[in-house]
């Protein structure tokens, strides 16, 4: 990965921001419709509408192909507005070129051309203004914690920090010269790993860079097990002056390349394409279903005393808390703080409505109400009572990478058995290198799958208990 990259033509953030694009796609479409009623004809309508359509599409599939992670740079007022104004306009011009070339008879008056053009940059432009004061672009600055040796690192970081429109800021150095003293203004320099990541831990760091020579194998190895159970990005940022025979202007900070080691295994934009048909099929699944949804609730009101929906805290994205929704299956009973019991067959606790629900997982259907919250997925690792978190989180290797996304409904451990009480080491290692397969292999035609099998065996199952 090359830092810093962008996508300068049409000016990106690390995260698409995808009401903004259908705010600006509304606005090319009103301003073709508006040129057609105002300059256009009734023997050019349709190939009006072609033209609209088509430029539409071009800047939706320039549009998806730039997204990057971690951005090193922001984007500059003038180049944010302009940029995108002018990448609309250019599809246009090409939707225009596309459409002669296939209707050599089609002949645009220049009256609809400006009317086309000169809205559809105007409207862009505003669009990014008010995105901009509305702050709803901005770049949140990504706190680094620093690993070098000497005064190659202290520069380095010094580089970082002189930067005007530096989208990182540096919390910590840690020096690998136990004697060194190169100190960077304002940046706390560690000696001792420990307190270095007792500190990256406290100041909820980012992203750890271990700017190291290529050679330094044992380096890497030690910082990648002391963060193991962190949710963290760690990148490797070699050390490679001595092999390069030529320094010029441009061997810069823009060159610097990094290797991720610890990261978010899917894509900006894969995470958005999985957050939009998340919300498009919950909110299906919620209308569709709502009769299921009310006779469910009256079942669970009227058969026991309590509320019909029971609320339980989980870790989501990146360790993030958020409440859980699930039909209530069991009698109210009083809890212990930190002591979570998990439900075993025959459990004196579960209603017969309950018993019923958790056989066929309709306790769950609650959850699409998370899914359109924003805090859960319909496919990912399912999550985990928080004190069940603590606990594995140490023993079980690469427990923690789970919460790299949202959770999910139901997931690839799910459909494959893989659910219900956990009630040794082994079995949640089994469910755990079954999530990890999910992360490192995603696919949209994965997530179809497992819906599928959900649905078709999925909700039944020996486990469900």
């Amino acid at each position: 990965m090359r830092l810093p990259s962008y996508s300068h033509l049409l000016a990106l953030s690390a995260r698409p921001d995808l009401l903004l694009r259908l705010l600006e796609t509304i606005v090319v479409a009103a301003s073709a419709l508006t040129a057609q009623r105002i300059f256009g004809h009734s023997v050019t309508a349709g190939y009006d509408s072609a033209v609209a359509a088509f430029a539409i599409i071009f800047a939706w599939s320039a549009l998806s192909g730039f997204y990057v992670k971690s951005p090193m740079r922001r984007v500059s007022l003038p180049r944010a507005v302009l940029l995108p104004a002018l990448g609309w306009v250019l599809c246009e011009v090409g939707a225009v070129c596309i459409i002669k070339w296939m209707n050599g008879e089609y002949q645009p008056s220049r009256a609809w051309l400006a009317g086309l053009f000169l809205p559809t940059a105007i409207g862009v432009m505003l669009c990014r203004v008010v995105d901009r004061i509305a702050g709803a672009r901005r770049v949140r600055r990504v706190s680094v914690a620093v690993v070098g040796r000497g005064a190659r690192c202290a520069a380095f970081v010094r580089r970082i920090a002189a930067m005007p429109d530096s989208a990182c800021r540096v919390e910590a150095l840690f020096d690998m010269d136990a004697d060194a003293d190169a100190t960077v203004g304002g940046v706390a320099l560690f000696h001792d790993i420990d307190t270095f990541a007792a500190r990256v831990r406290a100041q909820r760091v980012d992203e750890v860079w271990l700017a190291q020579p290529l050679t330094d194998e044992a380096t890497l190895l030690r910082f990648l097990d002391v963060f193991r159970d962190d949710l963290l990005n760690i990148r490797f940022v070699p050390e490679i002056d001595q092999l390069t025979r030529f320094r010029g202007e441009a061997a810069g900070l823009d060159s610097t390349f990094a290797i991720n080691l610890v990261g978010v295994p899917l894509t900006a934009r894969a995470l958005a394409s999985k957050a939009i048909l998340d919300r498009i099929f919950s909110f299906c699944t919620v209308v569709g279903m709502s009769p299921v949804f009310v006779a469910i609730a009256l079942a669970v009101k009227f058969s026991s005393p309590g509320p019909v929906l029971f609320t339980q805290r989980r870790q989501g994205a990146n360790g993030t808390p958020f409440d859980i929704y699930k039909f209530r299956t069991m009698h109210t009973h009083e809890t212990d703080d930190g002591l979570v019991v998990q439900a075993t067959r025959d459990d004196p606790r579960i209603t017969r409505v309950g018993a019923f629900l958790r056989r066929t997982s309709l306790d769950e259907l609650p959850q699409f109400f998370n899914v359109l919250r924003g805090e859960m997925s319909v496919v990912g690792p399912r999550p985990h009572a928080i004190e069940h978190d603590a606990l594995y989180q140490h023993v079980v290797d690469g427990y923690i990478h789970r919460y790299r996304i949202k959770p999910g409904i139901t997931g690839w451990a799910q459909i494959n058995g893989l659910r219900g009480e956990t009630d040794s080491v082994q079995k949640m290692q089994r469910r755990v290198e079954h999530d990890l397969y999910y992360l490192s292999n995603w696919s949209f035609a994965l997530d179809m799958r497992i819906v599928l099998a959900t649905i078709t065996r999925g909700f039944v199952h020996r486990n469900a208990y």
